[in-house]
């Protein structure tokens, strides 16, 4: 095995092989890569919105209000921020678009998207593996609840 491919295995590393998650994952993008719709900005607000009028109603016609439980705000929060969730994640799911489909509509023939693609996951591999090298000195200590117990006859 090559110096460079050993050292591509070594999560300390930063080098790349020929192989490496980035190419693999370039040659599933066709099968693999979905485009997906996104709600932004005011639209998340007016959800969350609808939402927590939705659930503060139902919870109120069952008896349930600020004046009978004062801390149920966070509930409603939290429950209508999961609502908005489930429905934005439903309906960006329902309308996906794959790779080609998306080249077509930009007329990319030369696979700039691709390439920009690419990039950008080499990118943020390399960003997400320098970050985790960096927490790397401390999260010993932090793991140290996820030991195994020691065998009955080493305990004192």
């Amino acid at each position: 095995m090559s110096e460079k491919k050993r050292r591509t295995r070594n999560p300390a590393a930063s080098t790349w092989n020929e192989d490496d998650a980035v190419d693999q994952l370039m040659r599933l993008m066709s099968r693999d890569l979905v485009f997906t719709m996104t709600f932004l900005g005011e639209s998340q607000h007016r959800m969350q919105r609808h939402f927590e009028t939705f659930i503060t109603d139902a919870l109120a016609a069952a008896g349930v209000t600020q004046e009978t439980h004062p801390m149920i705000r966070l509930f409603i929060e939290r429950h209508a921020a999961l609502l908005r969730e489930f429905v934005f994640s439903g309906v960006a799911l329902s309308r996906q678009f794959g790779i080609g489909e998306i080249e077509r509509l930009i007329g990319d023939a030369s696979s700039l998207l691709r390439i920009d693609i690419w990039d950008q996951l080499r990118s943020h591999i390399e960003m997400a593996e320098t970050r985790f090298r960096a927490q790397l000195p401390d999260l010993p200590r932090q793991l140290a609840d996820f030991e195994a117990p020691a065998p009955p006859e080493a305990r004192p």
